[in-house]
């Protein structure tokens, strides 16, 4: 399956090797981030790849921007929403403020998402809408207060989305990372593990390909990738 595909958050880690991904497979590639420069690397980097500034956060921005995609690049096959928000902290320590900016990158753009480009995709004949997710949207932990409660409306928002856009042709689900990404600060966060230790963004990529380009007959609403076989 090729096409268009679409990814938000688009930044050094997995959004870019989700767009690489992707690429490599006959797509072309629709990218959506808040910085331009950024955008511009990946495009001058990877063929058949185009960037669109945009915070997802505002939702009639997001709507103009999947506008403009739209007419300069057509409807999209594949969806993928990997912006993520973050507030981390104490229940006591956390700012509400940063709490709902969280929630509308989280859960307020993938409803955005949704209700923007799959009615035109059920028409057209399917596709795929998948969120990337992680531990936090399972559970709670000591401060993630700011944070597990937007990845766990976003996993239920998408899981709603499923049972009405599944029988529709649009093959929706989660991608949930339940390890820890290999970045740059995460490294300096666990500087004693070894490199084993860390998800590879390219293999994350692979499973979000994977998942997308699943047979209707066996298409698969979570898929959770733990290295170790338990939550950390």
């Amino acid at each position: 399956m090729s096409g268009l595909a679409l990814v938000t958050g688009v930044g050094p880690g997995t959004g870019r090797a989700i767009v690489e991904c992707f690429a490599s497979q006959g797509y072309t590639v629709a990218m959506i981030a808040r910085s331009g420069q950024r955008l511009e690397e990946v495009a001058a980097a990877t063929p058949n790849t185009h960037g669109f500034v945009c915070d997802v956060a505002d939702e009639a921005q997001l709507t103009a921007t999947l506008d403009d995609i739209r007419n300069n690049l057509g409807l999209p096959k594949v969806v993928v929403h990997n912006a993520v928000g973050a507030e981390r902290g104490t229940y006591l320590e956390i700012d509400p403020q940063n709490m709902r900016a969280a929630f509308e990158v989280n859960t307020m753009a993938l409803l955005t998402l949704a209700k923007q480009l799959l009615p035109a995709m059920q028409t057209a004949g399917g596709g795929s809408l998948i969120a990337t997710g992680n531990t936090s949207a399972y559970r709670g932990k000591a401060r993630f207060a700011g944070f597990a409660p937007t990845k766990a409306a976003q996993r239920i928002l998408l899981e709603s989305i499923a049972r009405e856009a599944g029988p529709n042709g649009i093959h929706v689900a989660y991608v949930a990372i339940d390890a820890v990404i290999d970045l740059a600060w995460t490294r300096e966060a666990f500087p004693d593990k070894e490199d084993d230790f860390f998800c590879q963004p390219a293999d994350i990529a692979k499973e979000v390909l994977r998942v997308a380009e699943q047979p209707r007959s066996a298409w698969s609403f979570e898929s959770v990738i733990r290295p170790y076989g338990e939550v950390w």
